[in-house]
């Protein structure tokens, strides 16, 4: 077992805290606006409780990006779990932009489809090279999957 870098592991978290940050550009502004006056489905948690799961699954990704990378760059199981990382949260990314910033349920709905598809990849991915960095992103995915609810629920309430 490799010794933990904690500054490497610091920096990991931090970048994953901060690129997922990049999705709040488009929603904070359209909540208060837009958002607010959708008609929401049972089980729509309150607003203020997105935050702080999304804060903690970033951590967690950002953790278990670090652990599989830890194992070597130069591997290709490593290369390609971190592709599968790369790809996944781009799209959680683009999800916020396109449910938020286009005011498109329907767009939204399609990308986190994929995204599920990415994340599911991601976590067999992961486990191939860290059973543990795998295991981290299950949250991720039980959330993204109740996202989709709301997701699916907003789009057909609001058509």
């Amino acid at each position: 077992m490799k010794k933990i870098n904690y500054w490497l592991l610091l920096i990991f978290i931090v970048v994953s805290e901060l690129l997922g940050s990049l999705g709040s550009l488009a929603t904070m502004q359209n909540i208060p606006l837009w958002y607010r006056g959708l008609i929401k489905p049972p089980l729509n948690p309150p607003n203020w409780i997105f935050g702080p799961v999304w804060t903690i699954l970033f951590a967690l990704m950002g953790i278990a990006a670090y652990l599989v990378f830890q194992k070597g760059l130069a591997k290709k199981p490593v290369k390609l779990a971190l592709t599968w990382f790369g790809i996944q949260f781009a799209l959680n990314i683009l999800w916020s932009f396109l449910f938020f910033g286009a005011h498109s349920p329907a767009a939204g709905l399609v990308c986190i489809i994929v995204l599920w598809i990415t994340i599911a990849g991601t976590i067999k991915s992961f486990l191939r090279v860290d059973r543990g960095a795998g295991y981290l992103l299950i949250p991720y995915l039980l959330w993204v999957l109740f996202a989709g609810y709301l997701n699916a629920a907003i789009f057909v309430l609001n058509v």
